[in-house]
């Protein structure tokens, strides 16, 4: 197999919505009503051809970041804010432009945007302190201390809304390894919107 070819391809068969079965289709309609996209992402594409596992991570990533008392914003700048950190382009970009769709919902401050500004004091300090928590327990989980815990709750986190946000840990991980491991591409609708 030719090397460079073999390095921009996906690991995995990517299953177009019209390739897809029924049940998968299903699920993709769902993701994009959830997402409110046009288009099916690239990292369900590389789980179409097994229906159960995409209904599984779907399940997952629907109920952790669509659902729950934390903002969304919140949640897309962690999954950002990780992904950055360990150097997963597809996860960054992608949460990165949906966080920044999102920046409005933190600061009126024309042309802001939450990526660029997770240290600036229009950031609200309990995003700071979520973001910077729970990037430490995504990245080093073992070192997380009742002190980090504490934080959250100085922050003003009820212990239900640290669950949630602890849980993002957990799921950009998720997010992060199928989007590496497949090495899937960054979706071409992505492309086209500025990071």
């Amino acid at each position: 197999m030719n090397q460079s070819l073999s390095i921009t391809q996906s690991r995995y068969k990517m299953v177009s919505y019209d390739s897809a079965s029924p049940e998968v289709q299903e699920i993709y309609d769902d993701t994009k009503k959830t997402l409110q996209l046009p288009f099916v992402l690239n990292w369900f594409k590389c789980q179409g051809d097994n229906a159960l596992l995409l209904k599984g991570n779907w399940s997952k990533l629907k109920n952790t970041l669509m659902e729950g008392q934390v903002p969304n914003v919140l949640k897309q700048l962690i999954i950002y804010n990780v992904s950055k950190e360990r150097g997963c382009n597809y996860c960054s970009h992608a949460h990165g432009i949906f966080a920044d769709s999102m920046s409005s919902m933190i600061s009126e401050e024309e042309d802001f945007k939450a990526t660029q500004n997770l240290n600036s004091p229009s950031m609200p300090m309990s995003y700071k302190t979520a973001v910077q928590v729970v990037t430490k327990a995504a990245l080093n989980h073992s070192d997380i201390s009742d002190e980090d815990f504490e934080k959250l709750e100085d922050a003003g986190f009820t212990p239900k809304e640290i669950q949630e946000l602890m849980a993002q840990a957990d799921l950009v991980n998720m997010l992060n390894t199928i989007a590496d491991v497949s090495r899937i591409k960054i979706d071409n609708e992505l492309l086209e919107t500025p990071e």
